[in-house]
């Protein structure tokens, strides 16, 4: 069965380039509740371990200095089927494959600097949130 919640992040390149507030005006557009929402800055360990399942792929070290670049926006987000709804509007990882109107079309640079990261299953939508945010805030 499909959950009610799901985690996103907007990515430095979106938070710089000032596309925070159309961002969030999109995601609660399409119905998304926000549950937990903040601005804060990764240490480069701290990317290391949201990312450690990619610690052996060869973009890891690239991918962990990029998400310490600068401000992120991590979020938890309510909405029936909420992990398959929310990928579906963000887009392709590719922004050169990216559905017209969607978060990646529109706001992305490169498949580097792709704007926002959604989770890609109910599991790692929980495994995801709860790293960045307390039991008050849990997930």
């Amino acid at each position: 069965m499909a959950g009610k919640r799901t985690f996103t992040m907007i990515k430095p390149d979106a938070v710089a380039a000032g596309n925070t507030g159309a961002i969030i005006q999109m995601i609660e557009e399409r119905g998304f509740k926000i549950i937990s929402m903040k601005l804060t800055r990764l240490t480069g360990e701290r990317a290391g371990e949201f990312y450690e399942v990619h610690k052996e792929r060869p973009f890891y070290n690239d991918l962990c200095k990029y998400m310490s670049s600068g401000s992120i926006v991590p979020m938890i987000l309510e909405k029936e089927n909420a992990v398959e709804d929310f990928r579906t509007l963000i887009g392709a990882t590719n922004p050169a494959e990216a559905a017209e109107g969607t978060i990646r079309n529109l706001f992305a640079n490169s498949i580097e600097a792709n704007a926002i990261h959604g989770s890609d299953s109910d599991d790692n939508a929980q495994i995801e949130g709860n790293f960045f945010f307390s039991a008050i805030e849990k997930y």
